[in-house]
């Protein structure tokens, strides 16, 4: 068996962290090679009137498919979300109130579910393999990060997805 060089690849997780554990985590989708096949974002035609995102039908697709992970996991709510042309912002939580054993996914999983549910709907898969997480630790990343979501079509050209 021929020998060949393969990159290793960034570990982009920390280590020895619980990535099923309560919380609340920031994370980044991309479409494959970044086709922008979710949506497009038009800039507002006065000044001060925000972008607006129009979904394509994948968009939608994914769209129904986030607003139904609650449905799917009742340990996860997604507080915040943005469908942008080639990628997907979700901020999640993850927790177990009632003092039970309830099963609560890991991060990964929910991105994975997610991604399949779209996929199957669609009929092939749209996505890059992997994701962006963030694990958020404070208040202040949590309303940073709010506020990213929520402004990331107004930066759409300065977005470095795009």
């Amino acid at each position: 068996m021929d020998n060949f060089y393969r990159p290793t690849r960034k570990q982009i997780r920390m280590p020895e962290f619980d990535y099923n554990s309560n919380g609340a985590y920031f994370l980044t989708f991309c479409t494959k090679d970044r086709k922008p096949l979710l949506s497009s974002v038009s800039v507002g035609t006065t000044i001060g009137r925000p972008p607006d995102i129009i979904l394509t039908k994948y968009g939608h697709i994914t769209e129904e498919a986030i607003k139904n992970i609650e449905n799917v996991y009742p340990s996860v709510h997604v507080d915040n979300f943005v469908i942008m042309p080639n990628h997907v912002h979700l901020l999640l939580f993850l927790y177990c109130d009632d003092g039970r054993a309830m099963l609560v996914p890991t991060v990964a999983r929910v991105v994975q579910q997610l991604k399949g549910v779209i996929t199957k709907h669609i009929g092939y898969s749209i996505w890059q393999t992997r994701f962006y997480d963030h694990v958020i630790r404070t208040e202040r990343d949590y309303r940073d990060i709010y506020t990213y979501i929520d402004n990331n079509p107004a930066h759409w050209a300065e977005d470095e997805y795009y």
